[in-house]
């Protein structure tokens, strides 16, 4: 009587249908729940059933069915990278790497995704937990085709630093460094350069230590106009900005910084002299 009523006014709730199924799940009456969520599915497709009835059939140990339920939620939401996640951590539990591996394959050729980056990791992770680095190190490669983003390149040189290849990490950040000074991100440099010179405090020597602090940026303080949404001017703001030393469109900049370092130095001491004739 439920079932027709819920039917017949198209009740979208997700919630009421879940609670409806674990009525039935109750009763012992299987048939019956798989019939209410099977009809959910059909009328008001949403994650939170889909979720419901890939955790029951996962209670009742019905893998087949679950496959098929990811499948159908995959259809319905491609770009949820969670659901594609779990459809591959589900066919591992299960022993069967290559099917995990094709769904994680699958996933990353699609091509809207709402969390690209969390996919990506687990991929990679799965990748690393089965000791397949070379595997790992082509999904980096792919990666970077993508997005030189610079947490995606202090990753790829970490993971080569767990393997102990120590010059491919060297070689990996100065790509990334290159990489980062063409795009002009001053910022994401910036931490890529101190991820850098940690590595090279633990694992460089004298030289390679020296060498990357000769490329570290000298912080300098900036003000620049505000601005109001109509134009208006609102004042002044005090800003960070950096200078990297091989940067030759900022080296005019810091020459005279260091100038104008150099001459206020020499003004203290002249004070200072004075202050002791006097």
């Amino acid at each position: 009587m439920l079932f027709c009523f819920l039917c017949c006014l198209k009740f979208t709730f997700a919630k009421a249908w879940l609670l409806f199924a674990q009525f039935e799940i109750r009763q012992k009456d299987l048939a019956a729940a798989r019939k209410i969520m099977g009809t959910a599915i059909g009328m008001c497709p949403k994650p939170k059933l889909f979720k419901g009835y890939i955790e029951l059939e996962l209670q009742l140990r019905e893998f087949d069915r679950c496959r098929k339920l990811y499948e159908k939620f995959l259809q319905f939401q491609p770009s949820n990278c969670t659901t594609w996640i779990k459809y591959s951590e589900l066919e591992n539990l299960l022993g069967d790497e290559d099917r995990a591996r094709s769904v994680l394959e699958l996933a990353v050729n699609q091509p809207v995704l709402d969390m690209p980056e969390l996919l990506w990791k687990a991929y990679i992770d799965f990748e690393v937990v089965l000791k397949e680095e070379e595997r790992a190190r082509q999904l980096y490669e792919r990666l970077l085709e993508r997005t030189e983003h610079v947490k995606v390149w202090i990753s790829y040189a970490q993971f080569e630093t767990t393997q102990g290849n120590v010059e491919q990490a060297r070689s990996i950040y100065d790509r990334g460094d290159k990489s980062l000074k063409n795009s002009e991100e001053k910022e994401a440099r910036v931490m890529l350069l101190e991820s850098w010179k940690e590595f090279e405090d633990k694992s460089g020597d004298q030289e390679h230590r020296e060498r990357i602090d000769r490329r570290m940026p000298k912080r300098i303080k900036k003000r620049r106009k505000v601005q109001t949404e109509d134009g208006t001017d609102a004042g002044w703001e005090e800003y960070f900005d950096y200078i990297f030393p091989d940067d030759s469109a900022a080296a005019p900049n810091f020459k005279l910084m260091q100038m104008a370092r150099l001459w206020k130095q020499q003004q203290q001491q002249q004070q200072q002299q004075q202050d002791k004739d006097s």
